[in-house]
């Protein structure tokens, strides 16, 4: 029970590492700029606002209830096992989902 809690620990405590040395780093970049008279938001570029981010997550979404729906449907008629036909299915039918996003969202944006 102790190695569970250890380890969990030594998890929590590695990702706080990282973004404390994350921010530490950013935080000197910008002071170093401001000492040098160079405006950090000079160096910013302007977001485009994402409005086809509700789009590409409900594609996801629907393409890995439709993988897991075909997953199920290809361990109980074929011989392939459950783990893999879940798995293939749903990772497949997602990423065709996140494809179809790009392309609706590209097509929008063409015109």
């Amino acid at each position: 029970m102790n190695e569970d809690f250890l380890i969990v620990l030594i998890i929590f405590a590695a990702i706080f590492g990282i973004v404390f040395v994350v921010a530490q780093a950013r935080n000197r970049e910008r002071m170093a700029m401001i000492e040098k008279g160079v405006s950090p938001k000079d160096f910013m570029t302007e977001r485009r606002p994402n409005s086809y981010g509700v789009l590409k997550w409900a594609l996801l979404l629907v393409g890995i209830g439709f993988g897991l729906f075909i997953g199920s449907v290809l361990e109980t008629y074929t011989s392939i096992p459950e783990e893999p036909a879940y798995f293939a299915a749903a990772l497949f039918f997602g990423g065709a989902g996140l494809f179809a996003a790009f392309l609706i969202a590209k097509k929008a944006e063409d015109k």
